[in-house]
């Protein structure tokens, strides 16, 4: 696992980044607009838009004295990479483990 992946899932692990992204998914939000959409501080959602952004998930541009927030899109083609590979992989030492046991078992028995 790469260390940006590993930083995007760690990101991803935390309930509220992943409804900040959802919300910057389509368009560009100011911090305060994704902060008002939250029961918590300011400074936590600032924190949870920092994580987002060092692990590249979110693009951060500055308006004057505004932060404008937006998903990165590209940087998710790795991390999708990354969840096939270890799907195929997995739903393949099933799929061995499954005829093993079958192949135990004979051709007669259910």
């Amino acid at each position: 696992m790469t260390p940006i992946v590993e930083a995007a899932l760690k990101a991803f692990s935390e309930p509220r980044r992943r409804a900040i992204l959802t919300l910057v998914w389509d368009s560009e939000r100011a911090a305060g607009d994704i902060a008002s959409r939250f029961d918590v501080s300011h400074a936590a959602i600032s924190q949870h838009l920092r994580v987002l952004k060092e692990a590249g998930l979110v693009s951060e541009r500055r308006e004057g004295r505004r932060r404008l927030y937006r998903a990165r899109k590209e940087s998710m083609q790795e991390i999708r990479s990354y969840l096939e590979n270890f799907w195929d992989e997995a739903f393949e030492r099933l799929r061995v483990e499954v005829e093993k046991e079958g192949g135990s078992r004979g051709p007669d028995r259910a």
